[in-house]
């Protein structure tokens, strides 16, 4: 067991995120799949879309038959017949002759182009004028262009998009297997702290961490649970945390890693059985008494009261353990956009920590320009007002005026 305290970089942390299992899978409706995240490797069961077809409204036709017709010297062909939608063709295309076709129908046999119905005059009831050539192959679409049989589509771990859900419809597919959802157990510590719903006395605050905590943890693809507000009791919050251990995969106390109740917290994490203590303090800023121990294969993490650190701590070190869980990388900041601009202030870092600045990001005619939020932790307008993080890197004692950052876009921020 680690001793209390040892501060770890940014990331080791990341590492043993990295280095933890998916949670099970399972299947899902189809209508359901979107955003979810594939479980195994999908290979196609069949060709796609298993018939030649065409892509264009005009005419099946042999390529051969097109070749020499030009604006000035047309060809002609018969028209042999017409290919109903949705049938297979009842004939096969004869030498010199054409079928009507719209698009998506199928080609008949002997067919191996489709010339546009643009380029082509019906001369008389049965004979189409052609005024260009086309070659095998022209506006169709082969039996296995889309996808062949046994063809590996999707990786397992990949974030299923509205397209990729397409894929699987056209594929026949009614449930997927998807990485089960992580359920989170959220839990506001504080004597201090009232619901939401309650008006604050003095010295009182409104429950925000709950609510932020919820929107990030369903954001990033997880199934927030509130376990309810506890007081600064050791008791009712050992009992709260054990609820929270039984029914969830994960639990995040805030409020439980600042100073004053942060061991207290430790110790109630580590008071469970098996319990190993993974991380009890991070070289950065905002987060370093961030806390995660192991129980099993269930995470108790603590992170600050303020709600500002709170939800930083959660993108730098929630996020990576969920997108695990998920069946992904875990890595950090998947879900930020990236964008270069110019610093317009100096932002100053104390040695021996990585720092996460926020700023806010304005284009002028001089390109980007990110301007350093500051404020204190607590202060919801600074959190508000940012759209953005900038990265301090360990070692370094700051970033001047004018440097040129990147600038990690809070998830729903775009540039």
């Amino acid at each position: 067991m680690k001793p209390f305290f040892e501060v770890q970089t940014l990331e080791a942390v990341w590492q043993r995120a990295r280095d933890t299992r998916p949670l099970a899978s399972e299947t899902v409706d189809l209508a359901a799949a979107a955003d979810r995240t594939l479980a195994h490797d999908f290979a196609a069961p069949h060709d796609l879309p298993g018939f030649v077809r065409s892509t264009m409204d005009g005419f099946a036709v042999r390529a051969r038959d097109t070749f020499g017709a030009t604006e000035s010297q047309a060809g002609y062909l018969k028209l042999q017949g017409e290919v109903i939608m949705g049938r297979v063709p009842d004939f096969s295309l004869d030498a010199g002759s054409c079928a009507r076709i719209g698009t998506g129908g199928m080609l008949p046999d002997g067919a191996d182009a489709v010339i546009m119905v643009e380029h082509t005059r019906e001369a008389s009831r049965d004979t189409i004028e052609v005024s260009r050539s086309v070659a095998p192959g022209s506006h169709v679409i082969g039996a296995a262009d889309d996808a062949e049989a046994g063809q590996v589509l999707l990786a397992a771990g990949q974030r299923l998009r509205p397209q990729d859900v397409g894929l699987l419809a056209a594929l026949g597919v009614e449930e997927p297997q998807v990485f089960r959802k992580p359920r989170a157990g959220i839990i506001s510590t504080g004597d201090e702290v009232v619901p939401v719903d309650t008006e604050p006395g003095p010295g009182e605050v409104r429950d925000v961490n709950a609510t932020v905590l919820g929107a990030q943890v369903r954001s990033a693809g997880g199934q927030p649970m509130t376990m309810g507000l506890v007081p600064d009791d050791e008791d009712r919050l050992r009992q709260t945390v054990a609820k929270s251990l039984e029914e969830n995969d994960l639990t995040l106390l805030s409020g439980g890693s600042s100073m004053g109740v942060r061991d207290l917290t430790a110790e109630i994490f580590l008071s469970f059985p098996g319990a190993e203590l993974l991380v009890h303090g991070v070289s950065v800023a905002p987060g370093k008494p961030f806390i995660w121990v192991r129980v099993g294969h269930h995470h108790l993490l603590g992170l600050p009261g303020q709600v500002t650190s709170c939800l930083v701590t959660f993108h730098l070190f929630v996020e990576p353990l969920l997108e695990r869980l998920l069946g992904r990388e875990g890595t950090a900041f998947t879900r930020f956009g990236r964008l270069d601009a110019t610093l317009t202030r100096n932002i100053a870092s104390a040695a021996g920590r990585e720092l996460f600045q926020r700023v806010r990001v304005e284009q002028t005619g001089a390109g980007w320009q990110a301007e350093p939020v500051h404020g204190r932790s607590g202060l919801l307008r600074s959190l508000v007002q940012g759209h953005g993080l900038v990265r301090v890197p360990l070692g370094s004692e700051g970033l001047d005026e004018g440097s040129k950052i990147e600038v990690l876009l809070f998830p729903g921020e775009s540039s």
